[in-house]
């Protein structure tokens, strides 16, 4: 066992391990931060493919018809005809 432990392949191949999981730029922890944030990613991927989906389906949705375009224009940017007034109901926050 002592002569296994003084091989100079052995000592090599136990320092390259030691230098690869500790003192490299792309250490062991290093790789499990790069993996969870790889993860994140994945995640945030699918769900901006989602919503795009879902945005592509609302502007179909909004060039098909002029009376669905007029009324999205309408609530969500308070777009008026000529001669109308907008009034805007605020909820009273509660205390």
């Amino acid at each position: 066992m002592l002569r296994v432990l003084r091989n100079f392949y052995f000592l090599t191949g136990a320092g390259f391990v030691v230098w690869m999981t500790l003192f490299d730029s792309n250490d062991l922890g290093k790789q499990y931060d790069m993996y969870h944030k790889w993860q994140e990613l994945r995640n945030e991927k699918e769900y901006y493919e989602s919503n795009i989906k879902l945005v592509q389906q609302d502007r179909a949705e909004l060039l098909s018809s002029p009376a669905l375009l007029e009324k999205f224009a309408r609530e969500k940017y308070l777009m008026k005809r000529p001669g109308e007034d907008v009034f805007v109901l605020v909820p009273a926050e509660k205390e």
